[in-house]
């Protein structure tokens, strides 16, 4: 019998072709698209920025958190060639910023900025053409994005006559028409009922799915963890915290986990809350079951005398939330400073 060869032409030929398709692809999402490096800017005395470093991958939503002050709108108006660093330099695409990206971005201020007086679907046309779309291509575009929000119906009233809600529809519609490849968006979930919160995030989600790279500035750290992939926290002018939340957030673990077990005799579950001090015991609200709550990093030896005392219905780690990691984070460097 002849031998198979051991090295096949073609099967090799998939093989490289596999290989060198997987490395594009990664090298493709970990692109940097912003590169914020050693941006410095001052207003008199106050320092907003203070050698700020920020890279932002192609085709991601990127947090950018802080307290009020922090200096995250600085680095906004930055961006948006608003204002200039003092010193430091800004990178999109391996370019240094310039008057062409402007183009490029989309930008949904904290402060809405829509004409009163305007009928909506006119302001709209208004807005998409100075971005450069011709008026047949943008009535194309709004109409879908109207329908997809639930406000055609309102095309021809005036802004003023929209509750402020319908309002920053409107404006986060005219912010992304004309299909920019990076996005900042600041408190866009202000004023929003969760619904229609619920939909500008699914919408959000879909632009970064498309290409778009994003930039989301916001005190709602739910938010930042339903959507954001990485996250820089600014606290007095400075980069305190930066890199993918789900890191930030292992990092942050306090080896909390909650165990809920389902049994007759809850005696010696209470007993065992005895034995170890880092553990709480409470009943649930479903009948013959309780939760524990221990901060344990090996808790296999609790766990194992569980299952003689009964049924384990769930156990799980409990990391510490972003809200929580913030708090944290910048209580102890003003405690610090």
């Amino acid at each position: 019998m002849r031998a198979k060869p051991i090295f096949d032409l073609h099967h090799s030929a998939f093989r490289i072709n596999y290989v060198e398709s997987a490395i594009s692809a990664f090298l493709i999402t970990n692109m940097t698209k912003i590169s914020v490096n050693e941006v410095t800017k001052r207003y008199a005395d106050h320092v907003a920025l203070d050698r700020i470093c920020i890279d932002i991958p192609e085709h991601c939503i990127y947090g950018l958190l802080g307290p009020n002050g922090a200096g995250k709108t600085t680095l906004i108006r930055i961006l948006n060639q608003i204002t200039a660093p003092d010193t430091g330099e800004v990178i999109i695409s391996g370019e240094k910023l310039n008057q062409k990206h402007i183009a490029r971005i989309g930008y949904l201020p904290e402060e809405r900025g829509l004409y009163k007086k305007m009928k909506v679907g006119e302001q709209a046309i208004y807005l998409a053409e100075l971005k450069g779309i011709k008026k047949a291509e943008a009535q194309k575009r709004l109409k879908e994005w109207f329908d997809k929000f639930e406000i055609g119906s309102w095309w021809d009233k005036k802004v003023e006559e929209l509750s402020k809600g319908m309002q920053q529809k409107v404006q986060f519609i005219t912010t992304i028409i004309h299909e920019p490849d990076i996005l900042i968006f600041d408190e866009p979930f202000s004023g929003f009922d969760p619904i229609n919160a619920n939909l500008l995030k699914e919408s959000i989600l879909g632009l970064r799915d498309k290409g778009a790279t994003i930039l989301l500035s916001t005190h709602n750290m739910a938010s930042v963890e339903e959507l954001c992939d990485s996250i820089t926290l600014i606290n007095k002018g400075r980069s305190i915290l930066q890199g993918k939340v789900g890191d930030i957030k292992r990092q942050h673990d306090t080896h909390k986990r909650e165990i809920i077990l389902r049994t007759d005799d809850f005696q010696p579950i209470y007993a065992l809350g005895d034995t170890y001090n880092n553990i709480k015991v409470e009943p649930t609200e479903v009948e013959n079951e309780m939760k524990l709550t221990t901060f344990s990093e090996s808790p296999n030896e609790l766990l194992s005398q569980l299952l003689q005392i009964g049924q384990l219905v769930s156990y799980k780690e409990v990391l510490p939330s972003m809200n929580d990691i913030f708090i944290q984070e910048v209580q102890s460097q003003n405690q610090a400073s």
